[in-house]
């Protein structure tokens, strides 16, 4: 849902978008029709209200957008809402030795701003979605500027091309939980040597969501058919995990 809340972020900056789709139905809450486009159409909006905004001034929408925004359902920050396990297991994973980095479909330039305080992930290891960018002089500085292109969009096949663009090397363990993480879990797994792909199955209605096959937001269908021909950990939300937030 980040990536909408993006678009939604930027509406009083281009309010000749709020009367196009899918703009119109993402300020009215109706979230279906807004997805009808799918990721592509999604991040194109998002890079067509970001354009023309300097990477600083992103960054501090964000920032102030993050401090007022609370979930409808939980009545909580945004950033509150990140999974107990998950963030025990980012734990374990350095302390270990490894580097541990977020691969999201989200835009990147929205997830760095907070990804190290919440996450304990510098921006730098963070990989998302992007627009293109160019450098201007304002005011004699200089400054970073959003075009209304899209440069990566990090999901499904894009996954392992933005890894490959940031990092340069194949994971030793990838993690997902939708159909948009199949390709990089398969892109990891089929390196040589060891390696470690997991699943999360959403099947928590009561604390979180219950959503799987069908879902039009998150569909977990082939990722999920691919663990269990490929022996994949697949991890069920209701039934494994003791916590799924850690205000519980």
């Amino acid at each position: 849902m980040f990536a909408l809340d993006q678009i939604r972020l930027l509406a009083p900056r281009h309010p000749e978008w709020q009367a196009r789709e899918p703009f119109k139905s993402i300020l009215a809450g109706d979230v279906k029709t807004a997805l009808g486009g799918g990721e592509k159409a999604i991040a194109e909006l998002m890079a067509a209200t970001h354009a023309g905004m300097s990477t600083d001034e992103f960054e501090a929408r964000v920032h102030e957008w993050l401090g007022r925004a609370r979930h409808p359902r939980f009545n909580r920050a945004y950033t509150e809402l990140v999974y107990q396990p998950m963030l025990e297991l980012l734990v374990y994973l350095r302390d270990n030795g490894f580097k541990t980095f977020i691969v999201s479909g989200g835009g990147i330039d929205f997830m760095r701003p907070w990804a190290q305080r919440v996450y304990g992930i510098p921006p730098e290891q963070v990989i998302g979605s992007q627009g293109r960018l160019e450098l201007e002089l304002r005011e004699g500085k200089p400054v970073l500027v959003k075009l209304p292109q899209v440069e990566l969009l990090d999901d499904g096949a894009g996954k392992p091309v933005g890894i490959h663009r940031h990092i340069g090397r194949r994971p030793l363990a990838a993690f997902g939980n939708s159909d948009g993480d199949l390709q990089m879990l398969q892109w990891t797994t089929a390196a040589p040597g060891p390696r470690f792909a997991l699943i999360v199955r959403h099947t928590d209605a009561e604390r979180e969501w219950a959503y799987d096959r069908s879902s039009p937001i998150g569909r977990l269908d082939k990722a999920l058919d691919e663990a269990v021909a490929k022996g994949w950990t697949v991890v069920d939300m209701k039934t494994d995990w003791k916590k799924v937030y850690a205000f519980e």
